[in-house]
């Protein structure tokens, strides 16, 4: 895969409408005022026109950091892109199986025999990420109930074949499957994030499996758990230093969300079409003290399950090394110089 050739004048920066520390150092201004201080513009993707926005995707593009779910970036990867994997976040962002308004489950082993919803592939690997979200909540839930894919009923749904991230494009739907199973083509579909938990109050809709309950972090690996921070190979090679001014940001804004909730949720509010209450059942009361990336072994273990879900699942054009993709040494960095500031204040 070719990156987008030109010059290195910009810092270009995309994230996904979650809880993310850079996306709220962006919000404070923090992001753009790094960039300005590297004597560099800051644009972001969502707002760029159709074929940039496409770059969200790919990474094609040489100035590129990325945080957002780990379908697309471990694809990309797969496919060639030259990215490195600078963090990994961790938030829960209420998971659930639901079941029609007149339906009523008490175990996930009762989904045998039900009919599933799971959204189509999209134009390209990376845009079928509804797809892949649908197929690991799934066997999560069913491996609840000691169950297997053999016990329900695969119904393919319909699915937007080109995903749009554009600000001006993005619509407020994250409810894939929803409207089948409200015609009853479908008996289960899964939903994710703060606009999910709106949908079903709207509609009545009932929780059969909520898959955040489980104490099990394997079971609750999917798209945006973990999340990734990615960077083209060409930036961090280039520019170190402003890779690592990233990530001091974004340490800083995790350190600023740890004290500051209702304006955490002011902006997740805006990020994901949702309101206040679908924010609050979502990602509830504690998640804002937990949005500093690592590269702890164990979210790198969580991550390497996805991957091998997504290979297994058709989801990636070829496996590769987790580790080789890691680099570590941008974190690091941001840690020992968050360290020297805050010694010298004291």
């Amino acid at each position: 895969m070719t990156a987008t050739a030109s010059p290195l004048d910009t810092l270009w920066y995309t994230r996904c409408p979650v809880p993310t520390a850079s996306g709220l150092a962006h919000s404070l201004g923090w992001l753009a005022a790094t960039a300005g201080d590297a004597g560099l513009g800051f644009e972001i993707l969502q707002d760029a026109d159709v074929e940039l926005a496409e770059r969200h995707f790919d990474h094609g593009l040489s100035g590129l950091i990325r945080e957002g779910g780990n379908v697309p970036a471990l694809a990309a990867r797969a496919e060639g892109a030259p990215t490195r994997l600078i963090g990994l976040t961790w938030i829960d962002e209420s998971q659930a199986i639901l079941v029609g308004p007149a339906a009523s489950l008490d175990s996930p082993a009762e989904l045998a025999g039900l009919r599933i919803g799971i959204p189509a592939w999209a134009a390209d690997r990376a845009r079928s990420f509804p797809r892949a979200m649908a197929l690991h909540g799934f066997a999560s839930a069913l491996r609840l109930g000691g169950l297997t894919f053999a016990d329900v009923v695969t119904v393919e749904v319909p699915a937007d074949p080109n995903p749009q991230v554009r600000t001006a494009s993005r619509t407020r739907s994250t409810t894939w499957g929803v409207e089948a199973l409200l015609r009853g083509d479908v008996d289960a579909v899964y939903v994710k994030g703060a606009r999910a938990q709106e949908v079903a109050r709207e509609h009545g809709l009932q929780v059969a499996v909520d898959l955040d309950a489980t104490e099990s972090k394997r079971l609750r690996v999917n798209n945006g758990t973990p999340r990734p921070i990615t960077v083209h190979a060409d930036l961090l090679e280039s520019r170190p230093d402003l890779v690592t001014a990233f990530l001091v940001q974004t340490l800083r804004a995790a350190d600023w969300a740890a004290d500051n909730l209702d304006e955490v949720r002011d902006v997740l509010a805006r990020e994901t079409f949702a309101g206040a209450a679908g924010v609050e059942a979502a990602y509830g009361d504690t998640f804002h003290r937990g949005l500093h990336p690592t590269l702890s072994a164990e979210r790198i273990e969580l991550l390497d399950i996805q991957k091998q879900f997504l290979y297994a699942h058709g989801f990636l054009a070829a496996d590769f090394d987790l580790a080789s993709w890691v680099a570590p040494e941008p974190l690091q960095r941001a840690h020992e110089l968050l360290a020297s500031d805050r010694k010298v204040a004291s």
